[in-house]
């Protein structure tokens, strides 16, 4: 009864260990998404700083 008891332990174990990987991956997969979002916004964001950037110095040459 007691190597059953460890074996069926053991199993358990793995199989909520199985489900903790599982739930992580799908978590990083979720921030791999956001970061990547952010980053569009950002170069987005750059690109409007560059265009309004160069728009005052052609204002102010003038």
């Amino acid at each position: 009864m007691g190597m059953t008891e460890k074996v069926w332990g053991a199993l358990t174990a793995m199989i909520k260990l199985e489900d903790k990987v599982n739930r992580q991956a799908e978590a990083m997969k979720q921030q791999q998404q956001k970061i990547e979002d952010l980053t569009g916004r950002v170069i987005r964001l750059e690109a409007q700083l560059e265009l309004l950037t160069a728009a005052a110095l052609t204002r102010r040459l003038k």
